[in-house]
């Protein structure tokens, strides 16, 4: 598994070794939703409700990014999801 961003990731995922990629989960507290971003790909920009919602977002939204980005069919891709500014609520 080589990581997107690194020198060469578009070479070795148009060949078909699958790519990972860094996906950092935000919690908005005034719309009591999450989104999330990643470092790795330009403009990932998704959110849900919950994060069930908010996965399967990011997976649909990587794979269309990829497949532009590579000018290829999708390619495999794992997303590693990292919790950033996260509150814990309180019901």
């Amino acid at each position: 598994m080589y990581r997107v961003g690194l020198p060469g990731w578009r070479t070795l995922a148009r060949w078909g070794v699958p790519v990972r990629l860094r996906v950092d989960v935000h919690f908005d507290e005034e719309s009591r939703s999450y989104w999330a971003d990643s470092p790795d790909l330009d403009g990932l920009a998704v959110a849900g409700e919950d994060l069930d919602g908010l996965h399967n977002e990011v997976k649909i939204a990587v794979g269309d990014l990829l497949a532009l980005a590579l000018h290829a069919p999708r390619a495999k891709a794992q997303t590693e999801f990292r919790f950033r500014e996260m509150a814990v609520l309180s019901t």
